[in-house]
């Protein structure tokens, strides 16, 4: 008799079953599937661990609330850029360091296109998500601010050029962002990220130092009778700059 479980011959490798993806991405996916399908409103916590055939514990143990599932890579990103900023030297361009900071939540958001497409496409038809947005990139921006205020401490008006730095920051990547999103990702997104960003740099950058002022020169007019002598020229002239 035969059987289909019968074991392996030697030599022959057991098939196995594809490892599952840990936990945390396991319930981004089937959270994502699930607001595809039904809609954000209509699909519960509840929803999503059965698809994920994990736990309600499971759950959040990862995410505070659901929509949290929605973003879940901006804790990470925001501690990411706080440790860039906190490992500053004092030699940095302080707007250059912001700019650069900045560039890490691009990054994050090209490191997967088509996720990020879909979520931008899920928050604008989802109001508590875009407000939940909005309080993400306030904290974005506090971190930028708070860094810059450290650089500016002492100088006149340093607390409001932090503050604007950072807002004119934020809505430079954004523009630039957003418009890639629109475009369902495509194009170079770091291309357009450095143009806008380019626009704040030229605005509140260190500009170079300007030359030092050369001193005007000395003009001088002599008048002297036609048919003077030469040397009697001189003379005047010699006088009118004082010259022994």
């Amino acid at each position: 008799m035969s059987s289909s479980s019968a074991a392996p011959r030697r030599g022959e490798k057991a098939e196995t079953a594809a490892p599952r993806p840990p936990i945390r991405e396991a319930l981004v996916a089937a959270a994502f599937q699930l607001f595809l399908e039904r809609g954000y409103e209509q699909t519960t916590v509840d929803d999503i661990v059965a698809l994920a055939g994990v736990g309600r514990r499971s759950f959040f143990r990862y995410f505070p609330s659901k929509e949290d599932v929605v973003f879940p890579d901006h804790e990470r990103c925001l501690a990411d850029m706080t440790a860039f900023l906190a490992a500053s030297g004092e030699g940095d361009e302080p707007v250059q360091r912001v700019c650069d900071a900045a560039r890490l939540v691009l990054r994050m958001y090209a490191e997967n296109p088509g996720f990020s497409v879909q979520r931008y496409r899920l928050t604008k038809k989802v109001p508590g998500l875009r407000a939940y947005e909005l309080s993400v990139v306030w904290r974005y921006e506090r971190a930028l601010a708070e860094y810059l205020r450290g650089r500016f401490a002492g100088r006149p008006d340093g607390t409001l050029r932090a503050d604007v730095i950072a807002a004119a920051v934020v809505a430079a990547h954004n523009n630039a962002l957003r418009s890639w999103l629109r475009s369902d990702g495509k194009g170079d997104a770091s291309a357009a990220v450095d143009h806008a960003l380019g626009y704040v740099q030229a605005a509140f950058g260190t500009a170079p130092a300007p030359a030092a002022e050369e001193e005007p020169e000395d003009v001088v007019v002599v008048v002297s009778r036609r048919g003077a002598p030469l040397w009697r020229v001189v003379q005047q002239i010699e006088a009118t700059l004082g010259r022994d």
